[in-house]
């Protein structure tokens, strides 16, 4: 019986793992739908991933000290709660065709999700038998994945409808007519936040009828070795930096996809998102093949390696024509893949009972996200999409230098395992 109860946990856990996963990459079809619906500048539409990423930084502190209070199924029934509450707001900020609330109601979702992250990786790996540990946070994670693909997916089927009028077709239009085309589009948000509200709300209930194990914490020691102040730690302060730009160029390359592979190639929008998804099925088959690489490459020179290709490639994506930027976009998903964890590992290499304080400085640098879009956006503004892509260019630059600065130290016992959905 009570195995049984565990597997009902873990299946209730590792869909949490696949609902933000697939919240967090709408981003890139709500980025060219709300352009629309909304009549704003690329800047301006950048500022979705902002209000989205900023809510990592500004939460996961207090959503930490929540949890310490109150314990970890708290917290995700807080985050739950949140990221419904966020999802239902889309209905009245699309009958308003607000811009600001949408903002406010993603800000919500991403605290949510926030919430989320901070809880479902530990307790994922206390349900079961601890040798099973990492082969469980391992099929979560792979939900994240297919997440990821699926949602582009979905979402430019049932959100983008494939109609842009440029703005010299919207000035002859007659002002009531453009108000029913905007309107129209703006809604088309309206039914799939419903659904993704209701289906949060629904696993909220049903987690809370479950009987989860409470996650026992390790006591914090007086060891000698944890008094040594963080911002000594000179490789920790690069990585976090280098964080900080990655995340930054990740959330830039998937972001802005759409409205590349319309300007560059001519590719409609609703067949934009099943390149984006292709993409991004490529960006988690990368995890597996580098993990394997490992094995025989050391992960700072397999770093290396994958951060001076994307710089090539989004070099291609800059320079040629037609559907070849597009093709190298797509690469450069595939060598982003293990990036993430890769960087938070080399970062927290010898820190010992550290780790955990190193690990949240590398989890804040995920603000990143939230502002290389917007300067992304203003160069696009001020030139072109296309010439925009320098921005994530220049920010693989510095993960190369990390890399390269890494991949010069001995090898030493391998850093904790480590999990999480960017």
């Amino acid at each position: 019986m009570k195995k049984n109860q565990n597997l009902f946990a873990v299946a209730l856990i590792t869909s949490l793992f696949f609902l933000w996963g697939f919240a967090v990459n709408l981003n890139p079809v709500l980025i060219p739908h709300l352009k629309k619906a909304c009549q704003l500048t690329d800047t301006q539409s950048a500022l979705i991933d902002s209000a989205f990423f900023a809510a990592y930084f500004l939460v996961a502190l207090p959503a930490g000290q929540f949890m310490k209070r109150f314990g970890y199924k708290g917290g995700i029934l807080v985050g739950l709660g949140l990221f419904a509450t966020g999802a239902f707001l889309f209905y009245p900020a699309a009958e308003t065709r607000a811009y600001g609330f949408f903002l406010v109601a993603l800000f919500i979702i991403a605290s949510g999700l926030t919430f989320l992250e901070t809880a479902a990786n530990p307790y994922i790996t206390v349900l079961g038998d601890p040798a099973g540990a990492t082969q469980r946070l391992n099929f979560a994670q792979s939900f994240n994945g297919l997440a990821a693909t699926l949602a582009p997916l979905l979402g430019g089927k049932l959100i983008l409808s494939g109609q842009s009028l440029t703005a010299g077709q919207q000035a002859v239009m007659a002002p009531a007519q453009l108000s029913a085309y905007l309107s129209q589009e703006a809604s088309a948000v309206q039914l799939p936040y419903l659904v993704i509200g209701a289906v949060v709300l629904l696993v909220a209930v049903v987690l809370y009828f479950t009987r989860l194990p409470d996650i026992i914490e390790a006591a914090a020691t007086d060891d000698a070795s944890t008094q040594g102040s963080l911002w000594q730690e000179k490789n920790l302060l690069l990585g976090v930096l280098t964080q900080f730009f990655y995340v930054g160029a990740q959330v830039c390359i998937s972001s802005f996809f759409i409205r590349f592979a319309g300007s560059v190639a001519g590719i409609p929008e609703q067949t934009a998102t099943l390149y984006l998804s292709g993409a991004l099925l490529s960006f988690m088959a990368g995890r597996f093949i580098g993990t394997a690489l490992m094995r025989v490459v050391t992960p700072a020179k397999l770093l290396a390696a994958c951060s001076l290709l994307n710089v090539l490639l989004v070099g291609l994506a800059v320079t040629l024509e037609g559907q070849l930027p597009v093709y190298a976009l797509m690469g450069v998903e595939f060598f982003m893949s293990i990036m993430f964890p890769t960087i938070f590992s080399l970062s927290i290499r010898g820190l010992g009972p550290r780790t955990k304080d190193g690990s949240s400085l590398l989890i804040m640098a995920i603000v990143g996200g939230a502002v290389f879009p917007v300067l992304m956006g203003r160069v696009s503004d001020a030139s072109s999409i296309q010439t925009a892509y320098v921005v994530p260019g220049l920010c693989f630059l510095v993960v190369l230098y990390f890399a390269l600065r890494n991949a010069r130290v001995p090898v030493g016992p391998p850093a904790p395992a480590l999990a999480g959905g960017h």
